[in-house]
């Protein structure tokens, strides 16, 4: 369970306050789906930051399972977000000088998981995503779609609960992007992994468990 609570971001620039969320309360339960909907300068990419803790809030409160992360020392929560949340961004960032496979393996590799064992993951998960025959391709070998499931396959390798994905889709033409909608989903649905998704793409947003809308920093549609 995560449950946001009257969670208030403000950044400072040039000696002006910046108030970019302002008092956002919701919650979702471990296995389900919710989509962050609104327009460029909502805050939805703040908010996807403080959820997967690369950003602290403020004021308010962010839980994870009753705990508040963010009261935890930086190493302590480093560990906590390895272990427990993958990331998708609308660019993918994979290193091109590596191959699909070598990419995939990564944050394995990082997390110091022998290198049998994290090849092994990477092969499953990359053939799960229909990339068997692709593992020793580089992303510059590779179509978009291509190269954001290879993104996908490292965001899994390390089995997290929570998947955060920020605007996957938005550099895809329709037919791949819906796609990738559908890979989210059943990674939602078989692995049970709570999925989080920021999008301008109200179809995504429909299906999934609920979706809020975002203006000026606030929550201005609940469904």
């Amino acid at each position: 369970m995560i449950q946001v609570s009257n969670l208030q971001k403000t950044f400072l620039k040039d000696g002006r306050r910046i108030e970019v969320l302002k008092g956002l309360d919701f919650e979702i339960a471990q296995g389900q789906s919710l989509a962050v909907v609104g327009v460029s300068g909502a805050g939805k990419s703040t908010l996807i930051h403080i959820l997967g803790t690369l950003d602290h809030p403020t004021s308010g409160a962010v839980l994870f399972d009753g705990v508040d992360v963010f009261t935890w020392p930086e190493k302590q929560l480093a560990a906590f977000r390895n272990r427990k949340i993958g990331f998708v961004f609308q660019l993918n960032n994979l290193l091109p000088e590596f191959t699909a496979l070598e990419n995939a393996m990564m944050p394995a590799l990082i997390r110091r998981m022998p290198k049998e064992e994290a090849k092994r993951r990477a092969e499953a998960i990359l053939g799960e995503l229909g990339l068997s025959d692709r593992i020793t391709h580089k992303p510059g070998e590779l179509s978009g779609g291509e190269q954001q499931r290879v993104a996908l396959a490292r965001a899994l390798i390390l089995e997290p609960e929570i998947l955060l994905a920020d605007e996957p889709t938005g550099n895809l033409d329709t037919e791949t992007g819906k796609k990738i909608e559908d890979t989210l989903l059943a990674l939602n649905r078989t692995r049970g992994i709570t999925l989080i998704v920021v999008t301008h793409n109200p179809s995504l947003a429909d299906r999934m468990s609920q979706h809020i809308g975002l203006r000026d920093g606030r929550i201005c549609t609940r469904e």
